[in-house]
């Protein structure tokens, strides 16, 4: 056997099984392939299903695929109340009730960093808020920091994805992420 032939063992992959997206009323991409690639940069596999994506497709293709992440995307400024509509439906369906989902990007016209506008996506069911305006940073730790693939999640409730006993950080915003004004 040559020494220069790749090596493939048995192990499964370490990585998360990721689906990006965009809902109903947004029609950027951009966002969905910087998000892409940097998922894929830390190791996930990404499943992005692209802009103008309805509910209910969104839906029957998190239940067909079984991700350990659903990132929704928004640069529109009607990611909140899209995102209400959105988190709603996902949580309606056993399959996905406990699946981490996190929403960013421009959740508004007035502005980010609203904290009743966080707090609302948080109680709705988000498990982390990223809106525009800071460093990609947090993002990165909140992925790092979710049990790896095929690794149950806990039982009681909605689940709280922890790293080392601690609770994941929420309420967070992602920013412009280049200066092409990429966002979450």
């Amino acid at each position: 056997m040559n020494q220069l032939e790749p090596q493939r063992g048995k192990a499964e992959p370490a990585g998360l099984d990721v689906v990006v997206t965009t809902m109903a009323s947004d029609s950027h991409t951009w966002n969905l392939v910087f998000l892409q690639l940097l998922l894929e940069e830390l190791g996930h596999r990404v499943t992005n299903l692209g802009a103008c994506v309805p509910d209910e497709l969104l839906v029957s293709e998190c239940r067909r695929i079984r991700p350990d992440l659903v990132v929704l995307s928004s640069v529109n400024g009607h990611g909140y109340h899209d995102g209400l509509r959105v988190i709603a439906a996902l949580r309606a369906c056993p399959e996905l009730a406990r699946t981490p989902t996190v929403i960013g990007g421009k959740l508004g016209i007035a502005g980010s960093g609203d904290p009743d506008r966080q707090r609302s996506l948080l109680a709705a069911g988000y498990d982390g808020v990223f809106e525009e305006g800071r460093s990609v940073a947090d993002f990165r730790s909140f992925v790092g920091a979710l049990p790896p693939a095929g690794r149950p999640l806990p039982t009681a409730g909605r689940p709280v994805p922890t790293a080392a006993g601690r609770p994941l950080p929420a309420a967070r915003t992602l920013p412009a992420a280049t200066a092409s004004g990429v966002l979450l």
